[in-house]
């Protein structure tokens, strides 16, 4: 029996950084992604704005030229080039809006320097075959799907009575790496730790390119909490998109709200922030 413990408004009050009058753009926490392709540029798009939304000081962005074109036509605050150059960088999104069967030889080499580094990584979608034997700390998230897929990948079995929270934290082990399960209720397990359950999110977050939004929101506070459970900060990441959903939607004190878009839940990462921390 695997233990389990509710995440909560005030855990994830916790761990949202208001920056002091010392902070610069830098101490904030830069963010860069490895997100998007020529074939699903707004994938990008959606975890760049994310990312700058949550509160990131800098985001770069490396990625295909319709995405970067996409990115920068959205976002002209954000630095695309093909590499960071110089630039520090305090996490890495990766995988968002690619597709492992369509990963050039250069791009997966490119892939696995980042993931053989010492950064935090958050890994989504197109990257998560590449996640067994990485050295970096990493924050996995897929959906059912690919989960069901990463498991096949790690040779573990499948039960005949589905137990998420068993198998999320098996996982976990196996891959020796901080997972969150992406569900109606999201699901987050480190190795040998409690395994934690966020519910803030409505149903109609249930739409393309949350998972995008979510990845940026990670990556933005992985940067600003160095030092910090990542399976926490993982936690903070999911209840703060679902709370931001809910303010999108208007499914709020009772109300059924109405469908959203994944970018209004990026856009209401700012309101969401304020309410927790008021």
């Amino acid at each position: 029996m695997v233990d389990v413990r509710e995440w909560s408004r005030v855990d994830t009050a916790r761990l949202l950084r208001v920056p002091g009058v010392d902070d610069d753009k830098y101490s904030r926490g830069v963010v860069a992604l490895r997100t998007g392709s020529n074939a699903y540029p707004g994938a990008a798009v959606l975890g760049v704005e994310a990312a700058w939304r949550a509160g990131a000081g800098f985001v770069r962005f490396v990625g295909e030229d319709r995405a970067a074109d996409a990115v920068i036509a959205r976002r002209p605050e954000t630095v695309a080039a093909r590499d960071v150059g110089r630039t520090r960088v305090d996490s890495w999104v990766i995988g968002s809006g690619t597709d492992a069967a369509e990963r050039a030889a250069v791009e997966s080499a490119a892939l696995s320097d980042i993931l053989s580094g010492s950064v935090p990584v958050v890994v989504d979608a197109g990257g998560l075959d590449l996640a067994p034997g990485a050295t970096a700390p990493l924050v996995v998230t897929p959906h059912a799907g690919e989960f069901a897929r990463l498991r096949e990948q790690l040779a573990l079995a499948t039960h005949g009575v589905r137990d998420r929270v068993a198998d999320v934290a098996e996982t976990a082990h196996a891959l020796d790496c901080v997972v969150l399960l992406k569900g109606a209720k999201t699901l987050v397990a480190a190795p040998d730790e409690l395994v934690i359950s966020i519910s803030s999110a409505p149903g109609w977050l249930a739409t393309a390119g949350a998972g995008d939004v979510l990845a940026g929101v990670l990556g933005a506070l992985l940067a600003g909490n160095p030092g910090m459970s990542k399976a926490q900060v993982a936690a903070a990441a999911a209840w703060l998109h679902g709370h931001a959903a809910t303010l999108a939607s208007g499914a709020e004190a009772g109300w059924p709200g109405h469908p959203i878009v994944a970018l209004d839940v990026a856009e209401a990462l700012p309101a969401a922030i304020e309410d927790l921390l008021s």
